[in-house]
């Protein structure tokens, strides 16, 4: 009897284990970063409400092509980091892990894009100037400014040298209705400022158009 009790007790004390063990695997999302390679560029899919879908409203060029933000990848020795600007945090240099778990919490995965081969050659010192870059602040504005980039901008700036992307004349129309995003509208009312419109500027979306770069795979 002594003997079937414990039997009982070691099935118990093993099937909560499995369960435990179970919910811990599949709590912890694994990401495939053995395809990363230093300066490769992160788009974070863009979802359809609130900045992220009023972004997405206006720039979106291409239906497979619906994005929000990027960073950009920096390879240091056995650590990855992504070297980007957020409304949170500036311009920051962050662990990869630490991104990925910010950036995919509504399910999306992270789409992963390289520079063609004839242009890898700029890596190293756009990377280098992204990283000059860390500090400044979060630019709310969305408009130009040498003293605060958001993060199309921050990455522009990092790859201008080699002239890898452009800037282009921002729009802030509903293509729905060829008039000013009723959001954008808000946004810079409640800021006193004009909507920018025809202003350069640039946009996750129109980075990923570039013909200098390749989708590579996805996180």
């Amino acid at each position: 009897m002594d003997g079937l009790r414990l039997m009982k007790r070691i099935l118990k004390s093993n099937f909560l284990y499995l369960i435990f063990a179970t919910f811990i695997l599949l709590s912890c999302k694994t990401y495939n970063t053995s395809i990363l390679e230093n300066g490769d560029l992160l788009f974070v899919p863009a979802v359809d409400s609130g900045l992220s879908g009023a972004i997405n409203n206006v720039t979106q060029t291409e239906k497979k092509t619906s994005y929000d933000h990027i960073g950009i990848l920096k390879k240091e020795e056995n650590h990855l980091y992504v070297l980007h600007a957020s409304p949170k945090g500036g311009s920051q240099k962050q662990k990869l892990h630490s991104f990925l778990k910010e950036q995919t919490k509504s399910g999306q995965k992270i789409d992963v894009y390289r520079l063609k081969s004839e242009f890898q050659s700029s890596i190293p010192n756009s990377v280098s100037k992204a990283e000059q870059l860390v500090g400044k602040p979060y630019n709310f504005n969305y408009i130009l400014d040498e003293n605060s980039y958001y993060c199309s901008d921050f990455v522009e700036r990092a790859f201008r040298e080699n002239q890898i992307f452009q800037l282009e004349p921002m729009t802030f129309i509903d293509p729905k209705t060829n008039q000013t995003n009723a959001f954008w509208e808000k946004f810079y009312t409640e800021k006193n400022l004009k909507v920018p419109e025809g202003e350069p500027g640039c946009n996750p979306n129109g980075l990923a158009n570039s013909n200098k770069i390749d989708k590579i795979g996805e996180l």
